[in-house]
């Protein structure tokens, strides 16, 4: 046990660890993007349901509020994951859909899923 007033040295996640070996930066910048709260729901409803209006996106994940779900798809959006589609019907109609960068996505979400079920309760 430590003296008192002796701090103890944590270390720390960090892309630079102190005994030089570093993380990945593109693993961590992956990691982060998709682990963000409701992106992996998100990309998963896609994945099953191809092209998707922005309600039919809420509905399938109704514990997701539309301003957090209208931030992710616009994150999503500029990251390349997803493609939005204005058609110019009478209403205009917008639609969501993966982009092949997103749809390669589906193999890491099924294993994470598998992993999910196996270890998690």
């Amino acid at each position: 046990m430590a003296a008192h007033g002796a701090r103890k040295q944590v270390a720390v996640a960090t892309l630079e660890r102190p005994d030089g070996a570093h993380c990945c930066p593109k693993l961590h910048e992956a990691v982060e993007l998709i682990g963000k709260r409701w992106t992996g729901a998100i990309i998963a409803v896609l994945l099953e349901g191809g092209a998707m209006r922005f309600t039919e996106i809420a509905q399938a994940i109704p514990q997701l509020s539309d301003r957090l779900l209208s931030e992710r798809m616009k994150e999503l959006e500029s990251r390349g994951i997803v493609e939005r589609r204005v058609f110019n019907d009478s209403p205009a109609r917008v639609e969501y859909e993966l982009t092949d960068m997103g749809r390669e996505l589906a193999p890491v979400l099924t294993q994470l899923k598998s992993w999910s079920h196996r270890w998690l309760d």
